[in-house]
């Protein structure tokens, strides 16, 4: 069999995001490659009880997890807010499976939060009827993130929910690598109108042509909005001290130490971070003002996961005309779709090292974005 661990590596790096619309920017994924899924149950409950800045952090774990286990390895991977789905070629599937494994204990353990994890091959899904298909945003220089269609990924997400190809959780206290992960800056408030959560999928057997063009449509909408609705400012969020994420990231860095031990340490680490960004300060090749810009150069503010996902800065005219489109498709039973205003949106970074360019963003709306979106979708009568 053809040694397919170089697949995802091998792709070219698409910079124009509204060329993701054309399904020709996707390949698919090989055949013994497989899906994984992870979500948090039970995330509206600790959405209305304010804990979406937890449920981030918990997904994302999921993908800085699988990144600090893989020695430099690239896979395709998409944040989703309450949780996070990646593909893996089989070399390195054994390997996600105990890291999904560990992510479930530890979740429960350290937060009392269920992570509900699985895998499922990507032939098992095309014999559903369903593709994985993917391909590579180029969002700035130095970062470029996966972007799927197919509708493999939607389904792996339903099969797990549905109970089918749930991992074990790993035996207690096993501990994840999560090490770069935190959530230090504050939220960014929205300039132009409001942070605006948008997630459309299309109703499966309809025409996916039509589907396609109303995507084109709507990134085209987007792409008039100020810096094309990109809800960071482009130097980058705002800082303040104590930062609010402190406490979680406490509990999620701490390893086998205290969370108060863990907590005085990001004291002292922050104290001295927001000295230097405040100051403008430089040390070795670390200068704060470039720093805070590639923070807004590197997020994840727009993505394609068998449908679309923006956090968009969106004044009410734009987001009236996008409602109005959206409204018509889901007339005609082309897709269904959810909006969820709020008044800002949150970052969580996985920063490997201060001093490159490639650390990674991961942007949501901070009152429950793409979960409320979600929400609001499946409630939608197709």
């Amino acid at each position: 069999m053809k040694d397919t661990t170089g697949f995802y590596e091998s792709l070219p790096r698409i910079a124009q995001f509204s060329a993701l619309t054309d399904p020709a920017s996707y390949t698919p994924l090989p055949e013994d490659w497989i899906v994984a899924t992870a979500d948090i149950v039970g995330s509206t409950a600790l959405i209305a009880d304010g804990k979406y800045k937890l449920v981030n952090m918990i997904g994302a774990s999921v993908i800085s997890a699988h990144l600090n286990a893989g020695d430099g390895h690239t896979f395709p991977y998409i944040f989703g807010g309450d949780g996070a789905t990646l593909a893996m070629d089989p070399e390195h599937a054994a390997d996600s499976a105990r890291i999904l494994g560990v992510l479930k204990r530890w979740a429960d353990e350290e937060f009392g939060v269920s992570l509900r994890v699985a895998q499922v091959p990507v032939c098992e899904i095309r014999a559903a009827g369903f593709d994985v298909s993917v391909a590579r945003y180029q969002a700035s220089e130095a970062i470029d993130y996966a972007m799927f269609s197919g509708g493999g990924l939607s389904w792996a997400d339903e099969r797990m929910k549905a109970g089918d190809n749930l991992l074990p959780a790993a035996e207690s206290g096993a501990l994840p690598d999560l090490e770069g992960l935190s959530c230090r800056w504050s939220n960014a408030s929205a300039r132009n109108g409001s942070i605006l959560s948008l997630v459309v999928k299309p109703v499966q057997g309809k025409s996916a042509a039509a589907f396609d063009r109303i995507l084109r449509d709507i990134v085209d909408l987007a792409e008039g909005l100020n810096r094309s609705g990109h809800p960071l400012p482009p130097d980058g969020p705002g800082l303040q001290f104590p930062p609010p994420g402190l406490d979680i990231e406490a509990h999620v860095s701490r390893g086998r130490t205290s969370v108060f031990r863990r907590r005085l340490e990001l004291l002292l680490e922050n104290t001295i971070a927001w000295i230097f960004f405040k100051a403008g300060l430089k040390t070795g090749n670390f200068e704060p003002k470039h720093y805070k810009a590639v923070v807004s150069t590197n997020a994840d503010f727009r993505k394609f996961d068998d449908g679309l996902k923006m956090t968009l800065d969106c004044d009410a005219e734009t987001q009236a005309r996008i409602r109005s489109l959206l409204d018509a498709a889901r007339a005609d039973g082309i897709l269904r779709f959810g909006l969820f205003e709020q008044e800002a949106a949150m970052i969580t970074c996985f920063v490997p090292s201060i001093h490159r360019d490639d650390h990674i963003h991961l942007v949501d709306g901070a009152s429950g974005g793409y979960a409320k979106a979600t929400e609001l979708m499946r409630a939608m009568p197709v």
